[in-house]
């Protein structure tokens, strides 16, 4: 499998700086789906509601043009594989994207309610500059309140990922902040974040830099309770949300997780195809960035059972690495049922005082959409437990 997947990437490579797309996608299809490229592709299916089209990055996997159903409840339809090359493109990779689609809009803006603020600022530093939204909710003036950092998936954008997780909503509810910066199309021909990009997973370089900057301006010019700050992410988002966590353990308390993939498991586009196929080879995870040392940052993991563009496994071992950190904690298990009827198993590493250090919740059915989520917005599943309010409650409370 190694082998095939290994040369397979090689001939699409070729097949991509050639500008023949189509047979490149072709080929990373058959690799992430385990056949000999000699063999046709299996035929696209009808569109899936919801799988994100958030792809490369969490990019599209083959087996999501292979799903024998529809996910219940998902707002949004898949994207052909395709478009997958399209949101791995970069400046200094024009070959692999030559006809980028532009960044959907979303069709409804988040309410704001009177005395509540939905802001715009824009933040600059060596790094770069980037645009970012900040909701600030109608009560909690005179105190410290939280922040948490919400990093979007490919192709969304602030107010469409504020829309889709409900966040603000919450945070109306409950008197904290929250900021979604914005990855443009000038980063990242579909607003991924370059989770897979080397510079872009290093402390005081690229996107981690900007990010950090947003978060202590934001610390800086309202009044933030600076051991309640979190970060949280969707698939590239949620890869950047491990990243951040990873070069900025003073900044961040927790680190919230959905449909991501772990730091340092991909550096280039042929690693990041693999993670996100759960083919990365042992020599690759072995040889990827371990977090600092001291580094013990409290972490929730949400997946999808069904997930055909972040495989699975991938969330197991971003719980292990967080799990690393708390040794000696126990673990437990329990099983439940969503409102939705989505069944899941949700497993925590508790300390001696009772903290939870780290959670896992693998969703049976969930396809690689915010669980919970709301369907104003994109890549969401109605159906599945509320993965904002579980953020929340893991975060705060």
């Amino acid at each position: 499998m190694k082998t095939i997947f290994s040369t397979a990437m090689r001939k699409a490579a070729k097949l991509a700086q050639s500008q023949r797309v189509v047979e490149a996608t072709q080929a990373i299809q058959r690799a992430l789906a385990g056949r000999d490229s000699a063999r046709s592709p299996d035929p696209q299916p009808g569109r899936r509601r919801g799988a994100e089209s958030e792809q490369p990055v969490a990019g599209n996997a083959s087996a999501s043009l292979r799903a024998s159903r529809p996910n219940r409840g998902l707002a949004r339809a898949a994207r052909p594989l395709g478009e997958v090359l399209t949101l791995l493109r970069r400046a200094n990779r024009p070959s692999l994207a030559p006809s980028a689609k532009p960044l959907r809009k979303s069709p409804i803006a988040p309410a704001v309610p009177d005395g509540a603020a939905f802001l715009t600022r824009t933040f600059s530093c060596a790094a770069g500059s980037r645009d970012y939204k900040v909701y600030l909710p109608s009560h909690g003036i005179g105190r410290k309140r939280p922040l948490i950092v919400m990093l979007h998936g490919c192709t969304q954008d602030p107010d469409d990922f504020a829309m889709g997780t409900g966040m603000n909503l919450l945070a109306e509810e409950q008197g904290f902040l929250v900021a979604y910066p914005r990855q443009p199309a000038t980063a990242n021909h579909s607003a991924c974040w370059n989770w897979f990009d080397l510079k872009d997973q290093m402390r005081g370089e690229g996107e981690p830099c900007i990010i950090a900057g947003i978060t202590r301006a934001i610390m800086a010019e309202f009044e933030i309770d600076a051991k309640r700050v979190y970060v949280a992410g969707l698939s590239a988002g949620g890869a950047m949300a491990l990243i951040m966590s990873a070069t900025y353990p003073e900044l961040y308390a927790a680190t919230g997780v959905h449909s991501g993939l772990a730091y340092g498991l991909a550096t280039d586009l042929p690693s990041a195809f693999a993670a996100m196929g759960g083919n990365a080879s042992p020599v690759a995870k072995a040889q990827r960035k371990a977090r600092p040392n001291g580094a013990r940052i409290r972490t929730i993991v949400f997946q999808g059972e069904s997930d055909r563009t972040v495989h699975p496994s991938n969330a197991g071992l971003i719980f292990a690495d967080a799990r690393a950190g708390f040794p000696g904690a126990a673990q437990e298990t329990q099983h439940g049922r969503s409102a939705g009827g989505r069944a899941y198993t949700r497993t925590l590493i508790r300390g001696a005082r009772g903290i939870v250090y780290v959670e896992q919740w693998a969703i049976d059915g969930l396809g690689h959409g915010w669980s919970g989520g709301r369907p104003e917005g994109s890549y969401t599943d109605p159906d599945g437990p509320d993965a904002s309010r579980e953020m929340l409650r893991f975060f705060i409370n």
